[in-house]
């Protein structure tokens, strides 16, 4: 139960970023001092980073967030965020007991992204997404329903792309697998990451349509931009994220795709008492590059964010360490995978790491990403800090 005096930081989602940023204030603030409320939609934890697994009819360790969070000092609500009222400082959810309302003294904003049709005619209603898991559990079934010599499209030649036909076609080498990219296969990785993933390719027989921008989708075939039709019993579409649509009705400044404006810290450039991270935040990398959506990006962002609320509420020294990326991790079925490694606003170098011991280092990162979840100081003993007495902030400036 809240005490009156607690200060109430309420984080929602419990994705990479929002489950580390709850469990790191939880390491950094008295318990007697912030009560923090994590809520979510599902019970629990989703290794996003997986689904492509999933879809393909591997089992992933179940994670519940009760179990997770267990003597962390950490509130799990299971419930939908509907609505957010920045003014009240009020959050709106619905649960199986019906609608309720959490009041926050801060709020950390994390509730993701979803994949993105992009207004493409007939991607909605005839494509899959592994964005999440039902969208795998839905392609897995169907799938797993497919006859040999059927065909699977995957429409995107970014991460998600490579690391759903690659695993499919492991997975199916009955199917036949084709993947469609708007420029070159892998055209942003170094001249070596290029020559393996061709090589991948060639040997899981994966049909790669390049300068191929799918226009439409249909429920047997998708037509690139010339005009070509491409037979697709299914349809995989992975060309991007949409971010959460709630933070556009909110009084919180965002960009014209709904992320949330943020500063070096993660705190909202508009509402002092609001930090996004992840996937919802437009936050900048070094040379003010914003960070791409990504696992990568999203559990640095968290740490930002809950070591500057607890340094704003202790009266410590706030963070000042920009987020930057060392490397891209790709899997290419569980036998192969590429590392390609990259400058701190990540450009590819020409080092990557090829073959069994890149997918054996992917692997290793997966583990150590969902390890990092319950563990968000990373094993570091931390000293949990009183909360000094409130006074009034002036809004911060971009």
């Amino acid at each position: 139960m809240q005490h009156p005096t607690q200060h109430r930081i309420v984080v929602l989602g419990a994705g990479y970023a929002g489950a580390v940023a709850a469990g790191r204030l939880a390491r950094r603030l008295r318990p007697q001092d912030a009560a923090i409320t994590l809520v979510n939609a599902e019970p629990h934890f989703v290794e996003r980073v997986r689904m492509h697994q999933l879809a393909t009819g591997q089992e992933l360790r179940a994670r519940p967030l009760d179990e997770m969070f267990a003597k962390t000092g950490v509130e799990v609500r299971i419930a939908q965020v509907t609505g957010v009222d920045t003014d009240r400082r009020t959050v709106s959810v619905t649960d199986p007991d019906g609608t309720g309302e959490l009041a926050y003294d801060t709020l950390v904003y994390a509730l993701g992204s979803a994949w993105n049709p992009q207004d493409v005619p007939g991607a909605a209603e005839h494509a899959h997404e592994i964005a999440g898991r039902p969208g795998a559990l839905r392609l897995r079934e169907r799938l797993a329903g497919l006859a040999a010599g059927r065909t699977v499209v995957v429409v995107g030649g970014g991460l998600t792309g490579l690391e759903a036909a690659t695993e499919i076609a492991e997975a199916r080498p009955d199917l036949d697998v084709t993947l469609t990219a708007r420029g070159e296969l892998g055209d942003w990785l170094s001249p070596k990451g290029r020559r393996h993933l061709r090589k991948v390719f060639h040997t899981l027989g994966i049909t790669a349509r390049e300068n191929a921008a799918v226009t439409a989708v249909a429920a047997d075939h998708v037509v690139t931009a010339d005009g070509t039709s491409v037979p697709a019993d299914v349809t995989v579409w992975t060309t991007g994220f949409a971010v959460h649509p709630l933070a556009r009705a909110t009084t919180l400044e965002v960009t014209d795709t709904g992320r949330i404006v943020v500063d070096a810290t993660m705190r909202s450039v508009s509402h002092p008492d609001v930090y996004a991270v992840g996937d919802a935040a437009l936050a900048a990398g070094p040379g003010g590059k914003p960070l791409r959506m990504s696992c990568a990006s999203g559990v640095p962002t968290a740490w930002q964010a809950a070591d500057a609320v607890a340094a704003r509420l202790t009266g410590a020294k706030l963070p000042k360490v920009t987020p930057r990326y060392f490397n891209q991790c790709i899997s290419l079925g569980r036998g192969q995978g590429l590392i390609q490694y990259v400058t701190a606003d990540d450009r590819a170098v020409g080092a990557a790491l090829t073959g069994r011991f890149a997918a054996l280092y992917k692997e290793l990162v997966c583990k150590s990403a969902a390890w990092g979840v319950a563990n968000p100081t990373l094993g570091v003993p931390t000293r949990r800090r009183p909360v000094a007495p409130r006074t009034p902030e002036p809004a911060p400036t971009v």
